[in-house]
């Protein structure tokens, strides 16, 4: 048998030749289609178009034995699709249903270890958006910084999901992992701030120390000098090492000098004897402070605008009075700081006021119940930005690296909590006001 003839028995076996032309027999459901013509013999014809398929099969066993070969089998999966599409459309005269057949499972083959990836890939990317997302609240900057670096280059290592959930993780994933970048960011730019603020605060503080160093007004310097050595304390932030012990040698040096004057006057006054009654007294500077106390709550009575540049002249005249020890002292503290509290409460009010309805002319009983309600509005967003302060400073870890945050943290809560105090003191001072003038 000539080496052509099992060639010629295949092509006769699933081909025909009618009108000149050569025919693959109905295959795949479809109809029977003409693949060629017939150029010299009908035998010549169809041994033609057998060596095409043969060529053709090759092709497929080729694909699949390197499919079988291959770790990632996904790799191939379009190259399977193309040829099992060809086997419909190309020219030739054989087997196509068997090459269907296994194409068809190969592809079949694939789905299912493209399946099983994509499961794995989803466990693990659900993994990373829930550990992503955990880092939203982290202080911990270092080592959450690392942590995201992680997830992101495992992210971009690990394979496709399912299109169902690719979009829905992708965007959970890349909305936390930015959420805590600009945490991140926000925090730096605030302790930047925060420390421009601080070595400011430092620089004024030590003038206004060195300035006092000479003072001959000893009661109301070495007063001035214990707030100035009590806000040195409250400021916070940061500062490098050398600039920090630079600025606290010139403040300490400052304080210093002035309390060994002080010693030395102390100790030239008692070698002269008690003068009681005399300028300096203790009686005599409660009585002036107490005096400084009742001016400053006359001053409710007075229009705001008014009332507030007289309140911060008592302040300068107070710290003018001098030190006096004991309980008594600081219960006129006391008074003489909420009176001057409720001024400038009282000033920020009706400035409120006037931007928002146009001038009063209505009965005193009506304006104390506008003013009243007004002030129950401002505490209501005071209080909420006293819990979000809270509830921050309470998340914040008590590290290190983030005291002095919280120090200036805590200094905002108590100069918050001093502003909700006076307001409630004037809504009731209002309130009083309406009952007696309705």
């Amino acid at each position: 048998m000539e080496p052509t003839d099992h060639l010629l028995a295949a092509a006769q076996r699933f081909g025909y030749v009618a009108d000149g032309g050569v025919w693959l027999r109905p295959v795949l459901g479809g109809p029977a289609r003409r693949v060629g013509l017939v150029k010299d013999s009908d035998a010549d014809a169809l041994t033609y178009f057998a060596r095409r398929f043969e060529a053709f099969r090759a092709k497929v066993d080729e694909l699949l034995a390197r499919m079988a070969a291959s770790d990632n089998q996904g790799s191939f999966l379009m190259k399977v699709q193309h040829l099992r599409e060809q086997t419909r459309t190309f020219d030739a005269l054989g087997d196509f249903a068997d090459l269907h057949a296994r194409l068809e499972a190969a592809e079949a083959a694939v789905a299912v270890g493209v399946g099983r990836n994509r499961e794995k890939n989803l466990a693990t990317k659900i993994g990373f958006v829930e550990e992503a997302e955990a880092l939203r609240n982290s202080v911990e900057w270092l080592s959450a910084s690392e942590k995201v670096k992680d997830l992101r280059q495992g992210w971009v290592k690990t394979g496709p999901v399912d299109k169902a959930r690719a979009d829905e993780l992708e965007a959970r994933f890349h909305a936390a992992i930015q959420a805590f970048f600009d945490r991140r960011r926000a925090f730096q730019a605030d302790k930047k701030a925060m420390a421009n603020r601080a070595l400011n605060r430092y620089r004024d503080l030590v003038q206004q120390a060195e300035q006092l160093q000479e003072s001959p007004q000893f009661e109301a310097a070495s007063r001035q000098l214990k707030l100035l050595q009590q806000t040195w304390r409250e400021v916070g932030g940061t500062l490098p090492k050398k600039q920090a012990a630079e600025l606290w040698a010139r403040f300490r040096g400052a304080n210093n000098r002035f309390f060994e004057r002080l010693k030395h006057h102390v100790e030239a006054q008692r070698a002269a004897g008690p003068h009681a009654g005399a300028p300096g007294a203790p009686e005599e500077l409660l009585a002036r402070k107490r005096a400084l106390a009742e001016r400053a709550e006359a001053l409710l009575a007075v229009p705001p605008h008014e009332a507030i540049q007289q309140a911060k002249a008592l302040q300068t005249e107070w710290k003018q009075v001098g030190t006096v020890r004991g309980e008594e002292s600081d219960r006129i503290w006391q008074r003489f700081m909420l009176a001057c509290d409720k001024v400038f409460e009282l000033s920020a009010l009706e400035y409120h006021l006037r931007k928002r309805t146009a001038p009063e002319n209505g009965a005193p009983a009506g304006r104390a119940r506008v003013r009243a309600a007004a002030l129950r509005e401002l505490l209501a967003a005071d209080a909420q930005e006293l819990d979000a302060l809270r509830e921050n400073f309470g998340n914040l870890a008590a590290t290190p690296a983030n005291e002095a945050f919280r120090q200036l943290q805590q200094t905002k809560i108590r100069s918050l909590e001093r502003k909700v105090r006076t307001k409630n003191d004037l809504i009731a001072l209002f309130e009083q006001q309406d009952r007696k003038l309705a």
